[in-house]
């Protein structure tokens, strides 16, 4: 997920290179992202920390009830912490539909977790983040369970207006971190970081203390930035969130919870780490767009937006909005477009059966308008469209694409600009 909203409230105001933007029309809220973001489940996540030397908590993943069981007497822990590994928050206070409550349970009985397992895997977990229905566990991890004496908040992440890396941290960890820049700006803390040099000595010292972490600690501290640091680097990092990083009874700094967000333009360099993409908990729809690189959001609504551009997308939802019609989705093309993609998105158009009507609405800069247009006139005939279509096309090669749709004899409606787009799309529905 880029940076999250609580780092963007830590900041107070910095501009991140990768937050999500919010898109905020009248009658829903929705993320929009350059792709569909990368998931991965906790332990992918403690997994790769701990392949970088983060200090994480001892643990195992276990696909059965057996291995479940297996993993909680290798552990020798005295206490162990079961979680079902879902993607959707909530967990803990989550219900499954074998009756067991909660994804997250501690004990000190090994023989326990084997009986807790077997009532998460294959079952599906309910969270205030899940569909009505649930997602179906089919991993758990296995680990040891820690006391915390001591929670902090850390972050490293991309910024733009510091053309680079900035860490960010408080010594007020465990909570949102939205609510300590509110109410408490003056424990949030920033060290920017200069990306050719990296993080200094002095720099992770400080950063150290100022998390409160004091004597033998607070280098132990710094030594577990400098690291998360690396980590960042080495997976082509946007963002490193950990929260709490902890500290125990026993004198260990410990990350015990992270979100890390990934650059989706290191793919081609990243295999390792893209291949763990976790896609069964997706919309299948915006994992299809993924693959032709369209950016896919599904809406509530009934008129289907295909647009290029995420600025456009944001006001062809809203003036729809304003005509008294509902967007259907938020479908950017983006600008390097190709034929295919443009089959491609109405395929998945068309796969909604909420879509009433589609809109067009292109400003071709760098988009070629002709490309556009025998896309569209590809995919009406070949899918047999059955829904009205309006089109608005502006910008390079823009006669000619209006040529290829006028010679086509499909039954398009053609619009002036955005507003008389909106208007024809409404009024198109509101007749059938």
């Amino acid at each position: 997920m880029a940076a999250s909203m609580a780092c963007q409230a830590a900041l107070r105001g910095l501009r991140t290179a990768s937050t999500k933007q919010l898109l905020g029309s009248r009658n829903q809220l929705a993320r929009v992202s350059p792709r569909r973001w990368l998931n991965l489940q906790e332990y992918q996540s403690k997994k790769l920390m701990q392949d970088s030397g983060v200090t994480v908590q001892r643990f195992f993943v276990a696909d059965t009830a057996s291995e479940a069981l297996e993993a909680a007497k290798r552990l020798k822990a005295k206490e162990i912490v079961l979680k079902a590994q879902i993607l959707a928050g909530g967990r803990g206070k989550g219900v499954f539909d074998s009756g067991l409550k909660g994804g997250v349970h501690l004990t000190k009985d090994p023989a326990v977790v084997g009986e807790l397992a077997g009532k998460m895997l294959g079952f599906s977990l309910t969270t205030k983040q899940t569909p009505k229905e649930g997602v179906k566990v089919k991993t758990v991890m296995v680990a040891e369970a820690l006391d915390i004496s001591r929670e902090t908040y850390l972050a490293i992440l991309m910024d733009r207006s510091c053309n680079g890396p900035v860490i960010v941290g408080s010594p007020q960890g465990g909570v949102d971190i939205e609510e300590v820049a509110a109410t408490t700006p003056e424990l949030i803390f920033k060290e920017v970081i200069d990306i050719c040099e990296g993080v200094r000595d002095d720099q992770a010292l400080r950063m150290a203390a100022n998390l409160g972490f004091k004597g033998p600690l607070e280098r132990q501290a710094a030594d577990q930035i400098k690291r998360l640091y690396d980590l960042f680097l080495k997976v082509d990092a946007t963002q490193v969130e950990v929260n709490p990083l902890g500290e125990t009874p026993e004198g260990q700094v410990v990350c015990f919870d992270a979100k890390i967000n990934f650059d989706d333009n290191a793919e081609f360099r990243q295999k390792a780490v893209f291949a763990m993409d976790d896609t069964a908990e997706s919309d299948p729809l915006e994992t299809e767009a993924a693959r032709y690189d369209l950016k896919y959001i599904g809406l509530d609504g009934n008129i289907a937006c295909f647009v290029n551009g995420a600025g456009l997308a944001m006001a062809t939802c809203d003036i729809i909005d304003l005509h008294g019609g509902k967007p259907a989705n938020f479908l950017d093309l983006g600008g390097g477009v190709k034929e295919n993609q443009v089959y491609a998105a109405f395929k998945l158009l068309t796969a909604d059966p909420k879509v009433e009507a589609i809109l067009v609405n292109i400003f071709g800069g760098i988009v070629n308008c002709a490309i556009i247009a025998n896309g569209i006139t590809k995919a009406c005939k070949e899918l047999e469209l059955k829904v009205p279509l309006v089109v608005r096309l502006e910008g390079t090669n823009v006669q000619e694409a209006k040529r290829i749709l006028f010679e086509s004899g499909l039954p398009i409606t053609s619009a002036t600009d955005l507003d008389d787009a909106a208007k024809k799309a409404v009024a198109a529905i509101a007749k059938n």
